[in-house]
């Protein structure tokens, strides 16, 4: 497989059940080693740099990889300083602005539906302004509505020169 993804871009990545996204997404963020070739990402080799590259990129997962028993609020705020952000709280209300999640913020992650433990995993993703967002399946389990705001953050992103990763 070659392929090369311009800065400040979407990448869609297409292809059937088994057929590898996700492998090739856990290669290019350093979580599986590469069986040959030459991976590079935001400038980084995979192999030799890879904490260079996970400085570099955040990664959403298929499956939400929240805390059901925080709430919202304190799971982006979680992120945030473990991304060492100097405004956590802040960083959290802004996030959840972004994905429309203010009326849930204090509610335990446990108690969200489907769509919004979706959209408070990708919200924590944004955290630390990442040059690569790696999205698995990013509208998977979304409703057509929430799946539009979904694509609306992405395309801000864009906008603000974020390179985008997806699978579907």
């Amino acid at each position: 497989m070659n392929l090369q993804v311009a800065p400040g871009s979407v990448f869609a990545l297409l292809g059937s059940n088994g057929a590898g996204k996700t492998t090739i997404i856990n290669i290019l963020t350093s979580l599986l080693p590469a069986d040959g070739g030459k991976c590079t990402v935001a400038g980084f080799d995979v192999a030799s740099e890879g904490e260079k590259v996970r400085q570099s990129i955040s990664l959403t997962g298929q499956f939400a990889a929240v805390d059901d028993i925080l709430t919202g609020r304190e799971n982006l705020e979680l992120i945030a300083r473990l991304r060492r952000e100097p405004e956590p709280k802040q960083v959290a209300d802004k996030m959840l602005g972004a994905v429309s999640l203010v009326a849930a913020a204090d509610k335990p992650v446990g108690t969200y539906s489907g769509g919004m433990r979706r959209r408070i995993d990708i919200a924590m993703s944004l955290i630390g302004a990442p040059k690569v967002i790696f999205l698995d399946e990013p509208t998977t389990g979304l409703d057509p509505e929430a799946r539009n705001e979904v694509y609306t953050l992405i395309r801000q992103l864009v906008a603000q020169g974020t390179t985008i990763f997806l699978t579907t």
